[in-house]
């Protein structure tokens, strides 16, 4: 996989925007009652980053937030693309990032997806994300009345995000 960012000198334009906010301790209760899954909604890095804090819960809290975030964003409800296809990555002390696998990162090629922004932040009690998905293009691209953005098409099939800048 590559990070792929706006087409060459085409400007970018926003494809879709998703906010999710996750009560951390009812996804304690979920996972205390459920505990097979935590193995169906998070990849094994994000287990692992999740495992080296004292309460892991927080930190898969954002990620289950931010997985949420990101299919708002490419417009699809739950069950369109699995939560595990989804993944927060995040490589030493940079920024974390989404990568896309599978279904999810085909869905985001079809609809022009070629760059995400992610934002992560959590408290004891409530962990929040927040994603902007963003295509080739720019805002003059986008056809008079629509309500979406750009018209879906022609992005690089690799989706992982660059950084949050």
């Amino acid at each position: 996989m590559t990070v792929a960012g706006p087409a060459a000198g085409g400007g970018a334009a926003v494809v879709g925007i998703g906010v999710d906010a996750v009560d951390v301790n009812r996804l304690r209760r979920v996972l205390e009652r459920r505990p097979g899954m935590v193995d169906r909604l998070f990849t094994d890095g994000e287990r692992a980053y999740a495992r080296r804090a004292a309460d892991p819960v927080p930190r898969m809290a954002t990620r289950f937030a931010a997985k949420e975030a990101a299919m708002k964003a490419l417009g699809v409800g739950l069950g369109a693309v699995r939560f595990d296809e989804v993944e927060v990555v995040r490589p030493g002390l940079d920024a974390p990032r989404l990568v896309l696998h599978g279904a999810a990162a085909e869905r985001a090629r079809r609809s022009g997806v070629d760059r995400w922004h992610l934002s992560l932040t959590h408290t004891d009690a409530l962990a929040m994300a927040f994603v902007v998905a963003e295509g080739p293009g720019s805002p003059t691209d986008v056809p008079t009345g629509s309500p979406t953005g750009p018209v879906p098409g022609g992005a690089p099939d690799a989706t992982p995000a660059a950084p949050t800048s």
